[in-house]
């Protein structure tokens, strides 16, 4: 006599058309009523029913068996969709072309819930041969943070991209700055520029090029109070950024910068030629009067840096102010007062970012010894 089973266990009958054992039991109800069954085959009974206790574990666990075909593309496509409130579009741009580009070609058919901790390390040896350490580090972020919405949203248990540590990979291009020769051709080349008070001010005052395409003429003192105690120079408030908050990258970055004479007279030149534009009106503009992108200000950038002898494709705007840190640094200005010049929050972030800028001789050392022992003292004991 068959064994009566127990209630709760729910139900066990033989198949015929398929052949198979079913095992099937209640878990729940919807609001309307409606019982919710799980069901699960077998070739043999212990074989249906431990599936549908694995089954039973999952629902229990709030994940469905919907959830099955769930792939790392359907997740990527849902962070990119939901996960990037607040950012920018040229970020939410950029991480759309890395998914795209480099994650969902390898990783996107795989299921989820089948990825592994060693899927992923595979993936990213092999993208250490072609991608730079940065890159590879943006990838891994890109993909975990992926992953963790969909657990937070109960398509995977666990989140294996956490597990994996992100590969050393190709150097990228070091960073450079002009020589002083080499900025002294570039400001005779940006004269005959529509970028001529933007190379100037850059390379002068070292303002972020994301900091000065968001300037506005009720930022900039052309005048100064040169009769206060002490007086106050002409000044050029760096308040606000192209970031989607309108912020500066830190608190520390917002910061007045008093302008060089040569940096007056450009923008002296620049507001009359805009017809002496209204404070709201942005200092560098489009021939539209937009607000310039990258782009804009690459492509102005170019034929300048052609003009003053040098190679365009191995220079960005960006290294204009890589160039305001080593020129001041050459000349004896202490870390310090180059941090604060840069808005950073410390002198460790100035060293790290521009540690082939900076003049690395440590003369106090030396400079003591000479002071202790004579220069000319080479007598021996």
């Amino acid at each position: 006599m068959t064994k009566r089973r127990s209630r709760g266990d729910g139900g066990l009958h033989w198949d015929e058309a398929r052949q198979r054992w079913i095992a099937s039991v209640t878990v729940g109800y919807t609001p309307a009523g409606k019982r919710i069954v799980r069901k699960a085959s077998g070739k043999t009974k212990t074989e249906a029913n431990n599936a549908l206790r694995k089954k039973i574990r999952e629902y229990e666990d709030g994940l469905s068996i919907a959830h099955n075909a769930f792939t790392v593309a359907d997740a990527l496509a849902d962070w990119l969709a939901y996960g990037l409130s607040g950012k920018s579009a040229n970020t939410v741009g950029n991480y759309t072309v890395l998914s795209r580009t480099h994650i969902a070609p390898d990783l996107g058919a795989r299921k989820l819930r089948d990825l592994t901790a060693n899927d992923i390390d595979r993936w990213l040896a092999a993208k250490s041969k072609i991608l730079s350490t940065r890159t590879l580090r943006l990838l891994h972020s890109i993909l975990n943070r992926s992953v963790n919405r969909a657990m937070a949203r109960d398509k995977v248990m666990r989140n294996v991209v956490s597990l994996c540590n992100v590969p050393y990979g190709l150097d990228g291009r070091p960073s450079k700055s002009l020589t002083f020769d080499q900025a002294k051709a570039l400001l005779a080349a940006a004269e005959r520029s529509t970028l001529h008070a933007y190379v100037v001010l850059s390379l002068m005052t070292g303002a972020r090029t994301e900091e000065l395409r968001a300037l506005t003429w009720a930022h900039v003192d052309l005048e100064g109070q040169p009769d206060a105690d002490p007086p106050i120079p002409p000044s050029v408030h760096v308040w606000r950024s192209i970031r989607v908050d309108g912020d500066t990258k830190t608190r520390k970055s917002r910061r007045s910068l008093a302008l060089p004479a040569r940096c007056v007279q450009v923008l002296t030149d620049q507001y009359e030629r805009q017809g002496q534009p209204t404070g709201d009106a942005l200092v560098f503009a489009s021939k539209a009067g937009t607000q310039l992108d990258r782009h804009n200000v690459l492509r102005a950038f170019r034929p300048v840096i052609k003009a003053a002898g040098l190679n365009p494709a191995q220079w960005t705007p960006r290294e204009l102010r890589h160039s305001f840190v080593s020129l001041l640094s050459d000349n004896g200005m202490s870390l310090e007062e180059i941090a604060d010049l840069c808005g950073h929050s410390g002198t460790s972030i100035t060293e790290s970012v521009y540690r082939h800028q900076l003049r690395p001789v440590l003369l106090n050392g030396a400079v003591a010894m000479d002071r202790i022992f004579g220069p000319h003292d080479t007598n021996r004991a």
